[in-house]
Parts: structure tokens; sequence; C-alpha cells
């Protein structure tokens, strides 16, 4: 199991930096508020297994995305990723590490205006008649093929969301880590 936790981190960013998409529709999105939340279950399968794990989706529009992945069980968070305007932070929390890029270290990762990109299409998925679930193989990953993502019980209330702030304890890798790790997968 500690295998498989450690890989989510990096199946959930794959995930991100192909923008996914989708949702269970029960909010009208009128534009009215800045704040946006869902739940999440993300499906990884792994052999001859399948992993679900769910967590949390927060959004303030313009400013900061951040999905949380936790623990089955305890619901203890296991990994946390935040985007923003200017970075994009993945967050291993049971192995203490992190990545942090700016839109400039992404550039050959990810396509312009990203983190406007990825909030437009949550706003999407969160009206009526968005779609459900996307898998990886409609992401493009071939890697991840059969893996699948959900957003569902969506709700545009204000809510208090803050920017991650990580100890000393935790330990910054490369990118180029991080997608050697999915490659690997």
């Amino acid at each position: 199991m500690k295998r498989y936790i450690h890989l989510l981190p990096i199946v959930f960013f794959a995930l991100l930096l192909a923008s996914c998409k989708s949702s269970k529709n029960i909010i009208k999105t009128d534009g009215l508020s800045p704040y946006l939340s869902s739940k999440v279950e993300l499906t990884v399968p792994h052999g001859e297994t399948t992993l679900t794990v769910n967590g949390t989706m927060k959004m303030k529009e313009g400013e900061l995305v951040q999905m949380s992945l936790l623990m089955p069980l305890f619901r203890t968070e296991v990994a946390r990723i935040e985007a923003t305007p200017t970075y994009l932070l993945i967050v291993d929390r049971m192995n203490r590490r992190f990545v942090k890029a700016t839109p400039r270290e992404l550039r050959d990762y990810l396509p312009a205006d990203s983190y406007k990109r990825l909030e437009k299409m949550i706003k999407d998925a969160a009206k009526p008649g968005g779609k459900a679930t996307l898998t990886g193989q409609e992401l493009g990953i071939k890697q991840l093929a059969k893996a699948k993502i959900e957003l569902y019980d969506f709700s545009d209330e204000e809510i208090s969301i803050e920017p991650t702030e990580l100890s000393s304890r935790y330990r910054m890798v490369t990118m180029e880590e991080i997608l050697q790790l999915l490659m690997s997968l």
C-alpha cells in the first residue's frame, strides 16, 4: 500500500498536466461567486488491482486551486496539488517531498495560460451537462489509459482557502524526478 501512496502525487500531477475536467453537476455557475469546491475521486489501475483515492478540490477564481488527496479509512492527506497563476506546487505528504515550479519552468510540460485553462475546465465541469468522468486515455496518457478522475458534489459557497506552507522537513525534488517516476509506472 505504501508504494501506491508514494505514486499518488505523480499520477494526480499527470492528470492535472493534461488539464482534467470532470464532474457530477449540482450547481448553476452564474459568475457571482469566485469560490468553487467539490469532492474528488481518483481511480488508478496498477497491475491486476485498482486503487481509488478520494479527496477535495477548492478554488478561488483568479488566485488558487487546491486539490487534496486523502488516505482511505484514516482520511489523512497524502498529497496536495496547488496551482496559482505564478506557480504549481505538488506535495507528497507521505514522503515529505515537493515540487514547486513557475509557468516558465513548466513551459515544456504545460501549455501557455495553463492556470486559466484549468480554472475554466473546473468551472465548466461544475455546470449542468458537464462530463462526469475523464480517463487517462482521453487525456492522451498512454501509461495511464485506464485511470480516471471524477469531480462531484460541487458548491459555490464561500470557503476558506490559504496557500500551502511547508516546513523544513520537506525536501524539494525536480520536475524531472517526478516525471521519471511517472514513466516507471
